[in-house]
């Protein structure tokens, strides 16, 4: 079974791996990771456990590919898996290597389907960046999961997805670089469009604790059914479902209250003071081109109708008719001297200045 991201699960539980890893050339980590459990389950005497070691297995030498499957296969019971991954996580303690291998390769069914939902949506280069954050915390948890506890594997996968959950908060709050912008702060985007960053984010505030944060994510946001969830909980189901009704309703109601006190922006204006309550003055609109001829036109209307009389009387009696239409030249204006010495005696007839 190829365990890549970019292809679907089968419907039956079946583990095995290549019988000739190929390593891409632009594999991720988990393609390397299953490339190399891979290797360990090949060739004539492949990686095993002997079943009768473990409680709920076959009596025999079961090699990884084989105890995955049994692992996968709803028969199995909730014991007998964590007495193998018990088992597996106690060799990669005391061995390392090869086992700490066939941890990983055994986890990826789990590993897969949470690092396809924390990487929706983004880029190559985040994606890879969040798989190694999951994948680093997957091998962290590893060295310290109690192994004293029931559901292990469960418990590791909570742990290598919070590792990928904070590096996706990291990857959503990092600053676009852009050539355009200007250099100035800005506040981060609020991580609330991601249903695993809102659990988060709920049990920082206290309003869920973490146990409930993963019964939420592993039943709504994963693929594991509520039963099999109360099973690796120690739960009846009645019990895992009324915890999870309690929890869903706390973050609700806490989704609900953030959203109605919104953040009120409060900070001063640059070269403001804190103590300065009086409002800045409001400057009053400037007219624009249509305004001002559209002010000119009402006023030269009520101009006109204010003009009862024309300016200049043009009655019988005002004695325009009479007078003359043509001024006497001024003869100083008019007249022009052509050459220096005595005036001439030509005469012109002067031009009416009129």
């Amino acid at each position: 079974m190829d365990l890549s991201l970019s292809e679907t699960e089968t419907k039956e539980p079946v583990f095995f791996a290549r019988s000739k890893p190929v390593f891409a050339e632009d594999a991720n980590v988990f393609d390397a990771a299953w490339a190399s459990f891979g290797w360990l389950v090949t060739g004539p005497a492949p990686l095993s456990v002997d079943g009768r070691d473990i409680a709920g297995l076959p009596p025999r030498l079961l090699a990884l590919d084989e105890l995955g499957t049994v692992l996968l296969s709803p028969s199995c019971k909730q014991d007998t898996r964590d007495a193998a991954w018990r088992h597996l996580v106690a060799r990669s303690r005391a061995e390392g290597g090869k086992w700490t291998v066939a941890c990983t390769g055994l986890a990826l069914p789990v590993l897969l389907p949470a690092a396809r939902t924390l990487t929706r949506g983004l880029n190559a280069a985040d994606r890879d960046d969040i798989h190694a954050a999951i994948l680093t915390r997957f091998l962290e948890g590893l060295r310290d999961v109690d192994l004293a506890r029931r559901a292990v594997l469960v418990r590791l996968r909570w742990t290598a997805y919070r590792g990928g959950e904070q590096a996706l908060r990291e990857t959503l709050e990092r600053p676009v670089p852009h050539e355009n912008l200007a250099s100035r702060s800005a506040p981060p985007p609020r991580p609330s469009g991601h249903r695993d960053l809102v659990l988060a984010a709920a049990v920082e505030a206290g309003v869920i604790t973490d146990s409930e944060a993963e019964l939420i994510s592993a039943t709504r946001v994963g693929d594991v059914a509520l039963a099999e969830a109360a099973h690796a909980r120690g739960q009846s189901y009645d019990t895992a479902k009324h915890a999870r009704n309690r929890a869903e309703a706390r973050l609700a109601a806490h989704l609900t209250d953030s959203a109605t006190d919104g953040p009120t922006d409060t900070t001063p204006e640059h070269g403001a003071h804190p103590g300065d309550s009086a409002p800045p003055p409001v400057a009053k609109p400037r007219p624009t081109h249509r305004t001002r001829l559209r002010n000119v036109t009402r006023a030269h209307v009520a101009s006109a109708k204010k003009l009862r009389a024309p300016v200049s009387p043009n009655g019988p009696k005002s004695g325009v008719s009479e007078r003359g239409t043509r001024l006497p030249a001024d003869r100083r204006s008019c007249a022009r001297r052509t050459r220096p010495g005595p005036a001439a005696h030509t005469r012109r007839e002067a031009r009416p200045c009129d």
